[in-house]
């Protein structure tokens, strides 16, 4: 079975600092590390190819330093990885991010995609999907559980839902988007660390994958970010510390009159 897992780098939440000035991230001296959600993508991989056989091709677009990303992922067992990078690649939204890796993949053989379910960075939920619609396969999300029948060209997921889980089976190809309890992604030890350093790493550029260059890139993204900030700190709340109930309701209501949109429901 051939199985090619989507991944991306991003940075360390807790290191996360915004540009005052131009309302972007610093990357610069910001630790960055493999989508968390990415990471239990691979383990699912690896786990499927040590049960049944098969390859595991991992797969990013970004800058040159993104090859850390794929290492980790190949130390954790998959055994091959691509790079895509180039600077008509920057700026990409997820509709062009989703076409630059569809345009790799199609010229790949594979029979599942496995990505993770969101970025922590970005947090859109849409590549796994939009990738899917590029490729022409079925996509499904939210995915607690997998089940291949390699036989029969068929895989069974549990899929995660706000009431419950549905199952659902389909026909390979197909891509599967992973959630937190999927599994555990395992840590690699020092031997696979090693190890990693001697498997593949293909890095494609535009010309390599082919294509319009209008549609890569900010020129082929259909949205823009505008501005990104730092919420607003809240400030810290009211303890009302009355030793009588009646009296601490007494100060809450006194409180809450004061509040300037209780004011103007009173004004009206």
């Amino acid at each position: 079975m051939k199985i090619i897992v989507c991944i991306k780098q991003v940075p360390e939440v807790a290191e996360v600092k915004i540009d005052p000035k131009t309302n972007t991230l610093i990357r610069e001296g910001v630790p960055s590390i493999v989508n968390p959600f990415d990471e239990i993508a691979v383990e699912e991989a690896v786990r499927i190819k040590e049960k049944q056989g098969g390859e595991v091709t991992v797969i990013t677009m970004g800058p040159p330093q993104a090859r850390q990303a794929l290492m980790r992922c190949l130390a954790m067992g998959a055994d091959k990885g691509i790079l895509l990078t180039d600077r008509a690649f920057a700026g990409s939204d997820t509709w062009a991010t989703s076409h630059t890796l569809a345009q790799a993949i199609q010229k790949m053989e594979y029979d599942l995609i496995l990505c993770g379910t969101r970025a922590i960075d970005g947090d859109t939920a849409q590549v796994g999907p939009e990738l899917a619609e590029n490729l022409g396969i079925t996509p499904i999300t939210y995915v607690k559980k997998v089940e291949i029948d390699e036989e029969r060209k068929r895989v069974t997921v549990h899929r995660e839902t706000e009431e419950g889980y549905e199952v659902i089976e389909c026909r390979l190809p197909a891509l599967l988007t992973a959630i937190k309890g999927l599994n555990e992604p395992r840590i690699p030890a020092l031997r696979e660390i090693m190890l990693a350093k001697k498997k593949e790493i293909k890095e494609f550029t535009l010309a390599d994958i082919g294509g319009d260059p209008q549609s890569y890139g900010l020129k082929g993204s259909f949205t823009e970010v505008v501005r990104i900030f730092t919420p607003k700190q809240r400030e810290g709340g009211v303890i009302i510390r009355e030793e009588e109930p009646a009296a601490s309701a007494k100060k809450l209501v006194q409180l809450l009159l004061e509040e300037p949109i209780i004011k103007s429901l009173r004004g009206r």
